[in-house]
């Protein structure tokens, strides 16, 4: 605790400030390029998961129960260690961005389905009747309509994501965590525990902070829409019926 308060700590930090600044920048670089991985698996598991194919509905439910039941730590070490015995020579960066998209795909999954068994069944019907297939019918009418729904959700997990890049760590990744664990203990630099992990915090709160804002923001708006239609609906019910 005493290192919290040591102004030569703090003095340290800013004067390598601009570490911690690219750990920040290669945590972003891994969401996003893990969040991308995991909306193309979420919405193609997704799909699967409501459609008519009773195998692949099941495939993709073991998909999501493995993912969602295992620590993600664990996937990151399996996966880097799997591929360096096999042979298959890839960078631990490139290792990270494809256990977070795998990781969090299972999640978006379950966003996507949620999202898709939330729209009305009659749009189904009305588009099977109007002679669409299950492809355009997605592409078309249900997808747009999902969209709005699974947004708030689809944030929470961006959310999720940047976290969980600290769990990149392990396998020695470039992700702000890491950078700050080896500041910490660096030559120069080591000592300085207080003042590195506290910026490293304020650092994934500044970026988590906004987006958990946004979230709730959809959220409550989605709502007040729903009880507005809900009300409007009612109040027409009535008018009918006078």
């Amino acid at each position: 605790m005493e290192t919290v308060f040591s102004a030569k700590a703090w003095a340290t930090v800013w004067q390598y400030r601009a570490t911690f600044v690219s750990g920040l920048m290669n945590t972003l670089q891994s969401a996003v390029i893990g969040l991308l991985i995991a909306m193309i698996i979420g919405f193609a598991l997704g799909l699967m998961a409501t459609g008519s194919k009773k195998l692949l509905r099941v495939l993709v439910r073991i998909y999501v129960e493995f993912f969602q039941n295992t620590p993600l730590i664990l996937q990151v070490c399996f996966l880097y260690y799997a591929l360096a015995y096999s042979g298959v020579k890839i960078g631990v960066v490139k290792v990270g961005f494809i256990a977070l998209g795998l990781y969090h795909g299972a999640y978006v999954a379950e966003v996507v389905r949620a999202g898709i068994l939330a729209i009305p069944h009659g749009q189904f019907d009305a588009a099977r009747s109007q002679g669409f297939d299950y492809a355009d019918m997605m592409r078309l009418i249900i997808l747009p309509q999902t969209i709005k729904i699974i947004l708030p959700p689809m944030v929470n997990q961006m959310v999720a994501l940047i976290k969980n890049t600290s769990c990149l760590y392990i396998i020695g990744g470039a992700d702000l965590i890491a950078t700050t664990y080896n500041f910490v203990t660096g030559v120069d630099t080591g000592g300085a525990y207080g003042p590195a992990y506290l910026l490293g915090g304020a650092l994934f709160f500044v970026v988590c902070y906004p987006l958990s804002m946004l979230a709730g923001g959809w959220e409550e708006r989605l709502k007040e829409r729903d009880r507005q239609s809900a009300a409007a609906d009612s109040a027409g019910e009535e008018g009918e019926q006078k």
